[in-house]
């Protein structure tokens, strides 16, 4: 066996291409590290099709640092990501960032989690702020607040941003830092034993454009940044995990009247929005019973049609008459067990690293998963934010780490 590389990574979107970030870019890693992608086009990518935002607003306080590093890392961007090998126009680093906030909305039954979750946020240092119905009314007069009990709203630090901008700018910077970025479908790991009974990936096998008959990539450290596929990849080297592909559709549309100011707006049944230039896009997820696992990019339009716009409706007078323009359709690797991201390896397999099921958020938890994945890899263990807890020894055991929603 020859080595070919170091670190395999499976996945070149915004998680695998922020792990390769964070071990290229440390001075104490001179590994070589390949980067596995099979849409290098990104047009089917869960990185691309996504709303792209990033908030703070969660219960798990690990959730929340993540994100505090995430949102200073996209707005220092030009420290870690600008290249030193060529001229770079000014606004190079501009990846569109609006600080413009998250506002969680909540009835009565939900002002009990807001008050419990913005004492643990405050508490981090995220900025968030608590307002009655008052003055919701008084920062967005456009909106009804007659229902509402509470609102949460990120006076900093969240908003949204181009995913794939971010995404162009990591692949540039690691292809500068000496990443390969290759072409191809893993079809398969080739294992050996390990010690303690367990086993270890020595290669993993390839379906490539150049390569009818596949080739094989022998490394040392094997990362699962395989998004939606991530459970196919784990089945290869023999793992389960209990994470699904499932489809979520962004609808746009146009308002005739002007909504100032508006930041990303959740309502108390799920349904977002939020600004997108002159445009606003929407969404939500599907209701219970009608989430099956999917792969295909088929937009519901009856979604829209039933249950958003009636929520738009009732929460923004002007929204009673917008034309839905456009829509998309992308995937969450969506994790059955607590919606929260499976970090870490598998006894079975001890040097297969897994960064799969973010229900969501990947996006915005790439700068601090790949740091932390490069941290596991070159230092055997976390040194910036201890993210144990959502090892696989919670999957194993079936205890979920549960965000406190807001209703």
């Amino acid at each position: 066996m020859t080595k070919t590389s170091d670190v395999v990574i499976v996945g070149g979107g915004i998680i695998g291409s922020a792990a390769a970030f964070f071990l290229a870019s440390d001075t104490t890693f001179n590994g070589k590290i390949t980067v596995i992608e099979k849409d290098s086009s990104y047009q089917g990518s869960s990185t691309t099709l996504s709303a792209a935002s990033i908030r703070q607003q969660f219960s798990t306080p690990e959730n929340v640092n993540i994100s505090l590093f995430g949102i200073d890392f996209l707005r220092n961007l030009s420290e870690h990501l600008t290249l030193e090998s060529e001229q770079q126009p000014t606004n190079a680093m501009d990846i569109g960032l609006q600080e413009k906030g998250y506002l969680l909305l909540a009835s009565d039954k939900g002002q009990e989690t807001l008050h419990y979750n913005n004492q643990i946020q405050n508490e981090l240092g995220a900025d968030i702020s608590l307002l009655s119905p008052a003055l919701l009314k008084e920062l967005f007069p456009w909106m009804n607040c007659d229902d509402i009990a509470l609102g949460s709203l990120g006076l900093s630090g969240e908003g949204w941003f181009d995913a794939y901008s971010l995404l162009q700018l990591f692949r540039a910077k690691n292809k500068e830092l000496g990443v390969i970025y290759k072409d191809g479908e893993v079809t398969g790991f080739v294992k050996s034993g390990g010690e303690n009974g367990g086993s270890k990936i020595i290669a993993a096998e390839l379906k490539t454009p150049e390569s009818v008959s596949g080739e094989k990539i022998f490394g040392e450290h094997f990362i699962n940044a395989a998004g939606p596929m991530a459970s196919q990849i784990a089945a290869m080297a023999g793992i389960s995990i209990p994470i699904e592909s499932r489809k979520r559709c962004v609808f746009v549309f146009n308002c005739r009247e002007e909504i100032a100011n508006s930041p990303l707006v959740v309502d108390t049944n799920g349904v977002y929005f939020r600004p997108e230039g002159e445009h606003f896009i929407c969404g939500t997820s599907p209701l219970d019973g009608h989430d099956p696992e999917c792969f295909d990019y088929h937009v519901d339009y009856s979604l829209f049609d039933e249950h958003i716009w009636p929520t738009l409706a009732n929460r923004v007078t002007a929204f009673e008459s917008i034309k839905q323009i456009n829509a998309w359709a992308g995937h969450y690797a969506y994790n059955l067990l607590d919606q929260n991201v499976v970090l870490g390896t598998h006894p079975d397999v001890g040097n297969l690293y897994f960064a799969n099921g973010f229900s969501g958020h990947g996006l915005q938890q790439a700068p601090a998963v790949g740091r932390a994945l490069s941290e596991l890899i070159i230092y055997g263990k976390y040194r910036s934010l201890d993210l144990s807890i959502f090892g696989m020894d919670r999957i194993i055991n079936k205890t979920p780490v549960k965000e406190l929603n807001v209703i």
